[in-house]
């Protein structure tokens, strides 16, 4: 019997795996196609990625170093307000090789890690869990103390145990032209209902473009007029739904969910590399195989790592949908030097944060530094 069954080797679930067998943990991790593949989100990170990813495998992923954005409520002619830092804000990596090495650290951390596994049953009882799976035509079955899902926003394992479902779910689609681009900012485009469109250099690998919005918006019509607009010639186009708001529960019986099954998202990005990997570090810390009265204390813990950011996340995203005249102001009066991290909305109020706003709205009494060149 396995100590942990891993469902989804995405970062959450790589992450989870590397981390148990580290800890001396049985693990198996199913992921129901290859590892990375089909592309269905950005690679735009902080750089707390890093904390993360083996340091040998920085120069393979990274692309692009971006320092700041460019916040726009029409199209690329309309007038931006840029936000930026004199150091990195972000980086842009190869978002499927991110998959990869990560499961690659999974395996080298003693998980034993298996492709081509689609998981159609889950069964909680009392003294353990039994998987069903389909590999190669065949029916498997493993048996497992407890189960981790992290098979994404239309989760299988959340639907087999009855766990709620997220909040929200949006419809998110990108594509990729590839003109090289290493410029430093990020175009956001506030003029989708409840979300935004955006535009990312990736160095060498070209540009990507992409959108999110609610269910019943013409994403597609909407993500054809932004790439019009650029004069973009893209292709591999994908999309996927993005989870947001986590459900008032993730773990059942012997089952717990983390990353996109459990909507561990930013909400105002849709985002949720790092939140997925900071809640899988939570759930090996806090669960014991042997004990599942454990995976209460994971239930805790993540959210009380994570509730402030994700609830102030909520309330910018809420500043999407003001009118423009109120847009407009307030982009006006915060735009500038930042001080902002970019997974964490609370460094909206931090001290660096807070002399950088000073020195953008009276020049000299923050010792802001030199503003990045910007493409507006």
């Amino acid at each position: 019997m396995y100590d942990f069954v891993v469902v989804g080797v995405g970062p959450a679930g790589a992450r989870v795996a590397r981390r148990a067998a580290a800890a001396g943990y049985d693990v198996l991790a199913l992921e129901k196609g290859t590892v990375g593949t089909p592309l269905a989100c950005s690679g735009h990170v902080s750089t707390d990625v890093w904390d993360f990813v083996p340091e040998a495998s920085r120069a393979d992923l990274l692309q692009n170093r971006v320092y700041g954005a460019n916040f726009r409520l029409g199209g690329p002619d309309s007038r931006s307000y840029p936000f930026y830092k004199s150091t990195e804000v972000s980086n842009v990596i190869d978002r499927v090789e991110l998959d990869r090495t990560l499961a690659d650290a999974a395996r080298a951390a003693g998980a034993d890690v298996r492709e081509g596994h689609t998981v159609v049953g889950v069964d909680e009882r009392p003294d353990g869990v039994t998987v069903t799976a389909r590999a190669d035509g065949e029916t498997l079955t493993f048996e497992t103390r407890l189960v981790a899902g992290c098979d994404g926003p239309v989760s299988r394992v959340r639907r087999e145990i009855g766990l709620p479902e997220p909040a929200e779910t949006l419809h998110g689609v990108l594509a990729f032209d590839g003109t090289p681009d290493n410029g430093d900012f990020v175009d956001v485009h506030l003029t989708v209902p409840r979300f935004f469109a955006w535009r990312i250099p990736r160095g060498d690998a070209g540009v990507e473009y992409g959108l999110a919005a609610p269910p019943g918006t013409d994403v597609t019509g909407r993500f054809e007029e932004l790439t019009d607009a650029y004069g973009a010639e893209t292709t591999h186009r994908c999309s996927g739904a993005i989870p947001i708001g986590p459900p008032a529960r993730v773990t059942g019986d012997r089952t717990f969910l983390v990353g996109d099954a459990a909507a561990q998202t930013k909400p105002f990005t849709g985002g949720g590399i790092l939140y997925g990997m900071t809640a899988a570090d939570h759930a090996v810390d806090a669960v014991d195989p042997d004990d599942p009265s454990t995976l209460d204390t994971y239930e805790r813990a993540w959210r009380d790592d994570l509730r402030r950011e994700i609830r102030l996340g909520h309330a910018i995203r809420r500043a999407y949908s003001l009118p423009d005249p109120i847009q407009r102001l307030g982009l006006w009066a915060l735009d500038g030097e930042i001080g902002v991290h970019m997974d964490r909305p609370s460094s909206f109020f931090s001290a660096e944060h807070l002399r950088a706003l000073v020195g953008s709205l009276w020049p000299g009494a923050g010792n802001e530094p030199d503003r990045p060149q910007s493409e507006s």
